[in-house]
């Protein structure tokens, strides 16, 4: 079954850009290795939010394949602690109607 979530992060003040960054070059390659698909990915300046769209069909639950990805020796070796930028997370998961 494919589950595809909806994520807004708001992220610390004065480090949007550096999180963007960082996420298109750490987070993005290894959740793709790990099977997972990147619908799109947006920032909302205003709201100094990063909004994008995770997605993931598999043997696995969504549940598992992301506990699974949080659980990696390659997820470990980032060195990156998302407790630094991000400040509040909104995590949906939606279904396609177009």
């Amino acid at each position: 079954m494919r589950t595809v979530q909806l994520r807004t992060y708001t992220i610390r003040p004065d480090r949007l850009d550096e999180w963007v960054e960082k996420w298109r070059t750490l987070v993005v390659p290894l959740r793709r290795e790990l099977g997972f698909e990147i619908g799109g990915s947006w920032v909302d300046r205003e709201r100094n939010a990063h909004v994008w769209v995770i997605a993931y069909e598999g043997d696995e639950t969504f549940e598992e394949a992301n506990k699974r990805y949080w659980s990696t020796s390659q997820r470990d070796d980032l060195g990156l602690d998302p407790s630094e930028y991000i400040v509040e997370e909104d995590m949906r998961v939606v279904e396609e109607v177009l």
